[in-house]
């Protein structure tokens, strides 16, 4: 009997987690926040867990490149001592 596309996507989704490529989210978000990241994505021509990492990761780069020092290590989660 084939599968479900249910248990083809769960499947899937523990495979990746497995292999080390992939962490599951799982969270509610207000609706405008939900249809501008369809738009976006739709925009620039990625699916919509490509754009969030990418929104991710680029305002990470923007905030870390201003970080210094100790400001580095505890936004890294590090305990800094004096």
């Amino acid at each position: 009997m084939a599968m479900s596309n249910a248990e083809k996507q769960a499947n899937y989704r523990k495979r990746k987690i497995k292999e080390g490529e992939g962490e599951r989210l799982q969270a509610v978000i207000s609706l405008h926040a939900k249809l501008g990241l369809e738009r976006l994505a739709r925009h620039n021509g990625l699916s919509q867990v490509a754009m969030l990492e990418r929104l991710i990761l680029e305002e990470q780069h923007r905030v870390t490149a201003t970080l210094e020092g100790d400001a580095y290590r505890i936004y890294l989660g590090e305990t800094v001592t004096v």
